[in-house]
């Protein structure tokens, strides 16, 4: 006869992830080699890895894996495994890591716990900004503890959107077409190169939207639940959960626009729409 695992407590989770996360930002904030250089690279040769995000994710899989055996996980270094236990632990030790490589502060550490697909509890550390951001679905998100909210919509022209590029030439250059008919129409454009960190801010206050096409789920797993649980509407094309394809998180009133703008200027693929 077949045992189901019991449901796993989401505050656990919770837990164990603050703690991994907080040991990874410490060793990537105190590690960091003068010399650091290039370990690899990925999808692109601007696409790299560093010896210290190897060392982060085999840090923080080593200490979940001791504490909870029979869990799954996917990383971005390379950590996958099904586990039975129906949790699985999605990571990225270091979103970022061309400002980690530069000596630029912007760059975090992000761990989601997932149960039979859907992300329950997550959490971005950002040791250089000396800030925790944490959340349980339906529990609300936490920035040091302190409750946070996202910001009401404010008309779209008067909107700060952030948003990151891709690595691939003909992404980018998409991308760019999307940023030059959007940046008239708002506030400003923001892109600080760490996906976590935007849909954090996007639960903070600080952004009032973020979107972006590429990102991986190690990237948004924990930003999106945190900017979920702060008020945020999280998405991609219409009718779509955030992904690949597009990852969309505004307040409700900007949501809605700007995901209609972002799919007229087909945002959503590789190729500028012609004019």
């Amino acid at each position: 006869m077949t045992t189901t695992p019991a449901s796993p407590d989401p505050a656990e989770l919770l837990t164990i992830a603050l703690e991994a996360a907080h040991r990874a930002g410490v060793l990537l904030r105190d590690g960091r080699p003068a010399d650091l250089g290039v370990a690899a690279t990925k999808t692109s040769p601007i696409d790299v890895v560093t010896e210290m995000d190897i060392a982060a994710e085999k840090l923080i899989t080593d200490r979940i894996g001791r504490l909870r055996p029979d869990d799954g996980f996917l990383g971005e270094e390379g950590a996958s495994s099904e586990g039975s236990s129906g949790v699985r632990w999605v990571i990225d030790p270091l979103d970022g890591t061309v400002n980690y490589l530069y000596g630029l502060p912007s760059w975090a550490v992000s761990i989601a716990a997932e149960y039979d697909g859907e992300v329950i509890a997550g959490v971005v550390e950002a040791p250089m900004r000396r800030e925790t951001y944490q959340a349980v679905r339906g529990g609300g998100a936490f920035v040091n503890g302190e409750p946070a909210r996202c910001r009401p919509a404010p008309e779209f022209s008067h909107a700060l959107i952030g948003t990151g590029f891709g690595y691939l030439a003909e992404r980018r250059a998409a991308q760019a077409e999307v940023v030059r008919t959007l940046v008239p129409r708002v506030r400003d454009i923001r892109r600080a190169g760490a996906a976590a960190i935007d849909l954090a801010d996007v639960g903070c206050g600080r952004l009032d939207g973020y979107f972006e096409r590429g990102l991986n789920p190690w990237d948004l797993a924990a930003g999106a639940l945190f900017a979920r649980e702060a008020g945020a509407l999280t998405g991609g094309r219409p009718g779509q959960p955030a992904s690949g394809e597009l990852t969309i998180a505004a307040p409700p009133g900007l949501f809605e626009p700007l995901q209609a703008m972002l799919e007229e200027l087909g945002a959503w693929h590789d190729r500028p729409r012609p004019s």
